[in-house]
């Protein structure tokens, strides 16, 4: 007998096994998406890879946030591939910035991936030239004043011109890498918040930095620092289709 061969008994007695282990892991999809909405169609056994960005995206309510599910997939093919390229020192957090929306919008979204919360979402800035309400144009030029899209990871803090600042390294050539030349990096600034939705029909702008509200920059700094996913989104067609993160 072919020692490589399976006995016929011993393969019919296996059967009950297999049998078991399958329908437990069936089972374990199905309980991951129990509290999904009952108009989803699903097909079993689910491709948890597949289906991840759509659960999660609901479980955080980031629809009634305003950040739509293309900005929230995006991010979340990118920020699966920097962790498959072991990128990420810190993968606990997902920063996303959604400048598709009016900068009256608190378009910034901070996403505890451990705890699957949205831990922070608040105001951010667009660079000067890139628009007045809505960023429009981007730009990785030194001095274009414009914001750059992509995906970046944070890297160590610093007290300068605006306090305590935080370093990010664009991690996308032609859309991003030059962040270090540019001095590009996330800081508090009085020119954007509650404050200015008073006063202004579009909130202040940077040169080119994510700035966030003063009073909010401390906690955002310190909780995403070293090593996070920071993802600068628009639904730009030159980005989407040359993005080496997202394409490759």
């Amino acid at each position: 007998m072919n020692p490589n061969l399976i006995p016929l008994k011993k393969l019919v007695a296996s059967i009950p096994v297999i049998f078991l282990f399958l329908t437990l892991s069936s089972f374990a999809d199905i309980q991951r998406i129990s509290n999904a909405p009952a108009n989803l169609q699903y097909s079993f056994p689910l491709p948890v890879t597949d289906n991840t960005a759509t659960v999660l995206y609901q479980s955080l309510e980031l629809e009634v946030k305003g950040l739509s599910k293309e900005a929230f997939e995006y991010a979340w093919k990118g920020y699966q591939k920097l962790l498959e390229n072991k990128q990420l020192s810190n993968s606990g957090y997902l920063t996303i910035c959604d400048f598709s929306q009016s900068s009256k919008q608190k378009r910034l979204y901070l996403i505890d991936i451990n705890n699957e919360t949205v831990v922070m979402n608040t105001w951010v800035a667009h660079g000067r030239n890139s628009g007045l309400d809505y960023a429009t144009k981007f730009s990785n030029t030194p001095e274009s004043l414009q914001s750059s899209l992509g995906f970046y990871v944070t890297k160590q803090t610093y007290t300068g011109e605006h306090g305590l600042s935080l370093k990010v390294q664009g991690l996308e050539p032609g859309f991003n890498d030059k962040a270090f030349q540019r001095a590009i990096v996330i800081h508090g600034a009085d020119y954007i918040g509650a404050q200015r939705m008073s006063s202004s029909s579009f909130m202040g702008r940077s040169y080119g930095c994510p700035a966030v509200p003063k009073e909010e920059s401390a906690t955002l700094i310190n909780t995403i620092k070293n090593g996070t996913c920071l993802f600068i989104y628009h639904p730009s067609k030159k980005y989407l289709a040359n993005s080496k993160i997202l394409n490759d």
